[in-house]
């Protein structure tokens, strides 16, 4: 890959070569300032194994930063580094994969057992014992690589082919949800369960509005958590929350119902500023702490282990339900641009009790008895 020269900004007439790493040693202010967190956290990670003279640490850091969501770079950091550690075991530079390492990747995710912690082990110890990779991980981590090389291919001035276009993917339903919904008796035991026994008394309040918030709101966890208190407001009757950072880069007024925002100022007691829902400390409540809370919560109501991405499913599938629904007002409170979409997160049409067969059938039993008589 080669790229323009630049003049040296502390030494006027001298040239240097513009590579990634020059680029950012020369630069007058530390692009590395304005990362967002996961590429932060990708260009310490790939440093310490590469050094900082390497190119491929501000590459993945950049690319990282140039997709648009919080959720994506999330996503493509995870996968990045699957892919990363596999190319390394190989002794080659992840940079310098081409077509048959890249199909051997795939071949890779479907077989190779993933990392678990040891029981009993030393804190953070980890053997690869687990299952292998699902298809939706090795279709994240094989649109992660795809992704990084098509980023270089755009920066480079003389390109750089992308070894996974013929790499095939696994084909994904995107009907299925391997997560258990719960039913509307279930939430109301799940909310009880927050109000009143949570284990931990002082954080009821906070874990009580919470899962109002997130259910009636239908909103996608990462949304609520980069919330700010900030951010509430009153709009033509309504208690409002302004989200700036939802999927897709997009930001939205959503309707607080009463009884979430009266959980909400409960927990809030008179706090104006900072993040929605924080820590005892005051910093950011991150989605490791809302896991840790609902698998929590489920054991102690005796309901099925489920992190806080089932939740807008849930909410969506309640709300299809009601009579008179109007699967239009559904869709645009989730915040969804197409239709389809919303019928994916409806768990309604998975359920035995409401297939037609059955209305059809007393029909046609209705009929036959009446034939014979």
């Amino acid at each position: 890959m080669t790229s323009p020269a630049l003049e040296s900004p502390d030494m006027p007439g001298k040239v240097v070569a513009r590579t990634p790493r020059t680029t950012l040693a020369t630069l007058r202010r530390d692009p590395r300032e304005q990362w967002p967190e996961h590429a932060r956290k990708l260009y310490a990670h790939l440093v310490d194994l590469y050094g900082e003279d390497d190119p491929l640490p501000p590459l993945a850091a950049t690319w990282i930063a140039h997709q648009r969501s919080a959720n994506t770079q999330k996503s493509y950091a995870r996968g990045f580094k699957i892919f990363e550690e596999f190319a390394r075991e190989h002794r080659v530079h992840p940079m310098a994969v081409k077509f048959v390492l890249a199909d051997t990747f795939r071949l890779y995710l479907q077989n190779t057992p993933t990392w678990v912690r040891i029981k009993g082990g030393r804190r953070g110890e980890m053997v690869r014992a687990g299952k292998p990779y699902s298809d939706a991980s090795q279709a994240n981590a094989l649109s992660a690589a795809s992704s990084f090389f098509a980023y270089l291919d755009k920066v480079s001035d003389d390109g750089v082919k992308n070894p996974f276009d013929a790499v095939q993917r696994p084909v994904l339903d995107p009907d299925y949800s391997p997560t258990p919904g719960y039913t509307e008796d279930e939430w109301t035991t799940l909310l009880v369960t927050a109000r009143d026994h949570h284990r931990a008394a002082a954080y009821r309040k906070r874990a009580y509005a919470l899962l109002l918030v997130l259910y009636t709101c239908c909103l996608r966890i990462d949304s609520l958590l980069n919330a700010r208190v900030e951010n509430l407001g009153y709009d033509k009757g309504h208690r409002v929350l302004h989200l700036e950072k939802m999927k897709g880069g997009g930001q939205k007024k959503k309707p607080i119902p009463p009884v979430a925002w009266d959980a909400l100022q409960d927990y809030l007691d008179g706090r104006t500023e900072g993040w929605l829902f924080c820590t005892s400390s005051g910093g950011q409540l991150d989605e490791p702490a809302v896991w840790r809370l609902l698998q929590s919560l489920a054991k102690r109501a005796g309901l099925p282990l489920r992190g806080p991405h089932g939740t807008k499913g849930d909410a969506i599938t309640h709300a299809l339900a009601k009579k008179d629904a109007r699967p239009d007002k559904v869709q645009r409170w989730a915040d969804h641009k197409d239709s389809r979409t919303t019928q994916r997160y409806n768990r309604r049409k998975e359920l035995l009790d409401d297939s037609p067969g059955y209305a059809l059938a007393a029909d046609v039993a209705g009929a036959l008895e009446h034939g014979e008589t």
